[in-house]
């Protein structure tokens, strides 16, 4: 798979379309965070967190992690890095059999819907039976990792095309139904409303092959916007 090369990337967009380069400069440097190491972790948390304000999913995430007392002895003791639940984020994460040995009544007592649940123990399910695996995730191409994802009850094709962009960091994504690439692509290109999704992908045809790139340029151009506004 081809991997993330940000400089040829940014000299690609700078080239291929002039609105993208205005929104470079505008936002300066690429920063783009990656999610800690750990496929099981990174889907784990995005089913927790969907669809509820930050500080909520927070507090259910850490109820979640304090239903595994064992995580605590490897903060504890150690040595976390090498230790397999480490998860690269200051705190170790429970396998996926873990997962699975804790029954749905545990689980919800976390402040856990029942579908998000059902959703994480068929993603622990996944995991466990070999059905997904870094090993696996790391061959497919981006339709096969977002086809394979799609499979776990409770994530949809936007799920995994946020996993592909910050976790796997895969260089030519555009998720044509984000609000938020949508609305900056409305104000920098002009449009009087929101575009539709053939037209990001008319307008997002020049981004190839690197995608990403330009979506978190889009994403950021929104901050910037909003920090000149106040």
């Amino acid at each position: 798979m081809a991997s993330l090369d940000t400089g040829t990337a940014i000299a690609h967009l700078q080239r291929a379309d002039a609105t993208m380069a205005r929104i470079i400069e505008m936002v300066g440097p690429f920063a783009m965070a990656p999610d800690p190491p750990g496929e099981f972790r990174s889907l784990a948390r995005a089913i927790i967190f969907q669809q509820i304000s930050g500080a909520a999913a927070g507090a259910i995430y850490g109820r979640f992690l304090a239903l595994f007392p064992e995580l605590e002895a490897v903060e504890e003791h150690g040595p976390r890095r090498t230790h397999p639940a480490w998860d690269g984020a200051h705190q170790p994460f429970p396998e996926p059999g873990a997962v699975l040995a804790r029954t749905a009544d545990e689980l919800r007592s976390a402040g856990l819907s029942r579908q998000k649940t059902a959703s994480l123990r068929d993603l622990a399910l996944h995991f466990a039976e070999g059905r997904l695996s870094t090993h696996l995730l790391g061959d497919w191409d981006d339709e096969a990792v977002i086809s394979h994802l799609c499979q776990v009850r409770g994530i949809g094709r936007w799920t995994a095309e946020m996993f592909l962009i910050f976790h796997m960091q895969r260089p030519n994504v555009l998720p044509v139904n984000d609000v938020g690439i949508n609305r900056a692509i409305m104000r920098q290109y002009g449009l009087t409303g929101m575009p539709g999704a053939d037209e990001v992908r008319r307008i997002g045809e020049p981004w190839r092959p690197w995608a990403t790139v330009a979506c978190w340029y889009l994403w950021r151009s929104e901050a910037v916007v909003l920090l000149t506004d106040d």
